[in-house]
Parts: C-alpha cells; sequence; structure tokens
C-alpha cells in the first residue's frame, strides 16, 4: 500500500505513534490512548498488521483473559513509515 494512504487517517498515525516508544500496548491501552473508538482503531490495526506494519497477539492468563497485545514490527517498512510520520510531525511543529 502506499505511503500517503497509510498516513492518511489521523487514527493510524496517533496509533503508530504510541507504539514507536514502547513498542507494544495493550489493545484498551492503546484505544484509550489514541481517543478513538474501539471498532475505529481494530479496523486501523487490522489495515496496518495487513500491511505488515503491526502484530497482535492474544494472551490467556488467568487474571486478565483474552488480553490483546499490539506490537510494531520491527522491519524496513515500519522504520520507513516511522520517519515519514515524525518528518511530518517536524513539519507541523515549523509551521
Amino acid at each position: 500500500m502506499d505511503l500517503k494512504i497509510l498516513l492518511a487517517s489521523r487514527v493510524r498515525q496517533r496509533i503508530l505513534n504510541e507504539l514507536s516508544e514502547p513498542k507494544e500496548l495493550h489493545m484498551m491501552e492503546l484505544v484509550n490512548k489514541v481517543g478513538a473508538k474501539y471498532n475505529e482503531v481494530n479496523r486501523n490495526i487490522k489495515l496496518l498488521e495487513t500491511e505488515g506494519i503491526l502484530t497482535s497477539e492474544h494472551h490467556n492468563k488467568p487474571k486478565h483473559p483474552r488480553t490483546r497485545i499490539i506490537k510494531l514490527q520491527d522491519n524496513y517498512r515500519t522504520q520507513k513509515l516511522l520517519m515519514a510520520l515524525n518528518n511530518l510531525k517536524e513539519d507541523k511543529n515549523i509551521e
């Protein structure tokens, strides 16, 4: 998919921003930090997963059943996408 299309959504940009520092978050924690509805975040995560930018893992722990962890992939495409996002942030700060 084209880089412009991946960065077209503000929710996708926020998801990538939030995951850029810790590299992984629980799904509900990510939803709260992004400030969007669960369904919207989930839809964007699925799109980023199909592009190989993110992965999600389900953990079944006794205290927290069905915990979903979202992680950034460590690959060339993800690095390029994060660099482009950082460049956009710097351009906004200059203006």
